[in-house]
């Protein structure tokens, strides 16, 4: 990458890059980028996407109830109810 380009880049991105090190950013993109090139060149037709580096299974637990239903008595204590619903104050006029 040519100097006049990492300036540019430096000042889209809003980042103050000193004349001193200019020359090192400049090498360490161009060492980024030629990585990128290296990874495309890779053919990767034939490889199917994986969704986790490793072939884990997730074990389920049993969908069952563990817990009564409990409705009536938390309707009873609660300040207000109607058929079945818990009324609140309004909070948006």
């Amino acid at each position: 990458m040519e100097r006049s380009d990492i300036l540019k880049l430096a000042e889209l991105a809003r980042i103050e890059i000193t004349d001193a090190t200019v020359d090192e950013v400049a090498a360490r993109l161009t060492d980024v980028l030629a990585l990128v090139d290296q990874l495309q060149a890779a053919d990767t037709d034939s490889i199917r996407p994986m969704a986790h580096p490793l072939d884990a299974v997730q074990t389920l637990r049993a969908d069952t109830i563990t817990e009564s239903n409990q409705r009536e008595a938390f309707q009873e204590i609660a300040p207000a109810t109607e058929n079945g619903l818990y009324l609140v104050p309004k909070v948006i006029e």
